[in-house]
Formats: C-alpha cells, structure tokens, sequence
C-alpha cells in the first residue's frame, strides 16, 4: 500500500471523528486551544489504536482466509463507507455536549473508530506495515479533529455532512480498488 493510499483512507478514517470535533466546538461557544488539542488527542489516539487492534486479529485469522482476504477487504471498505455516506445524508441533527471531560471524549472516541477496527483487520490481509501505518492514521485524525474543533463555528452542519460523504466515497472507491487490483484489473 501506497503513501497516498495510506493518506486517503487515513482521511477517510478521520472524517467521522472531525464531524463529531466540528459539533464539539459548534456546542463549545468560544473554542479554546485546549479544547482543540483535547479533541485531537482522543480521537488520533483512538484512531491509531483501533486499526492496531484490528490488525492483531486479522493477522491471527490471515492464513485461514487468504484466499478471499480481497474480498472481504473490498466488503469492509465498501460497507464502511456506504454507511458513512447514509449518515451524511441523514437530515436529523445530532447533539454533542461541550463536555471535553473524559466522561464525555472516551465513548465519543470509541464510536468514531469502530471502522477503523475492520480497517486494521484489512490491513493485516493486505500485509500493511502496521506501526507506520497507523502512526500516520492517528496523526492525521488528530490534525483534523484539531481543525474541526476550531472550525465548528464556521463550518456548521453542512460542513459536517459533506466531511462524512467524501470520507465514504474515498473508503468505497479505495476498496474498489483493492478489489480491481487483486483481480489483475488494474
């Protein structure tokens, strides 16, 4: 896998956890710094975590599956990012706290990177190198949530949505991808 594949699907990864930051500082009111950073580290460090994870059983489960790892790639990827651009679509607003206490980060955190657990286990059957990989993950979420914090004010909820639809479109077309490749398409 590529660094600008790892990017993509880096960005992709990131898009549910900075629509959550761009509600956070949009709950926020005056958004500080800290506010910003505390986002960044939650969700970039959950986002490194998860694939981590994810990679771990994936590379337990490899050789009974290395016939059709493609395709359950392909699937996860696809799966993952069709539901991202369903929740885009979703014209109820979600209400987020300001709370940036750890009783409100942590299952924040974890919802956001629930995709990034099957993206790890992807990972594993694409044979990733996985320290780096997911060092890159997480430094890119933390980045991004960073910026959607700040930015909540400005962006608002139709930055929010178009966030969570690129970020499914980028998962979708990456799996398809694989897929293509794997079959000697591409």
């Amino acid at each position: 896998m590529g660094i600008i594949e790892l990017f993509l699907i880096a960005v992709g990864l990131s898009m549910d956890a900075f629509a959550v930051s761009v509600c956070k500082g949009l709950s926020a009111g005056k958004v500080r710094l800290r506010y910003a950073l505390i986002a960044g580290l939650w969700f970039g460090g959950f986002q490194a975590l998860m694939p981590f994870l994810g990679w771990l059983l994936g590379v337990r489960f490899q050789s009974l599956i290395t016939n059709v790892d493609h395709w359950i790639a392909f699937v996860l990827l696809a799966v993952i990012g069709i539901n991202m651009i369903r929740e885009s679509r979703k014209e109820d607003e979600e209400c987020v706290e300001a709370d940036f206490s750890c009783k409100s980060m942590f299952p924040l955190a974890i919802a956001t990177s629930i995709d990034a657990l099957t993206v790890g286990i992807t990972f594993a059957f694409l044979q990733v190198e996985i320290v780096p990989a997911v060092s890159f993950i997480g430094i890119t979420t933390f980045v991004l949530s960073a910026i959607g914090v700040r930015a909540g004010g400005i962006v608002g909820e139709k930055g929010k949505s178009r966030a969570e639809l690129a970020g499914g479109a980028v998962l979708v077309l990456l799996g398809c991808k694989i897929l293509l490749e794997h079959l000697g398409i591409l």
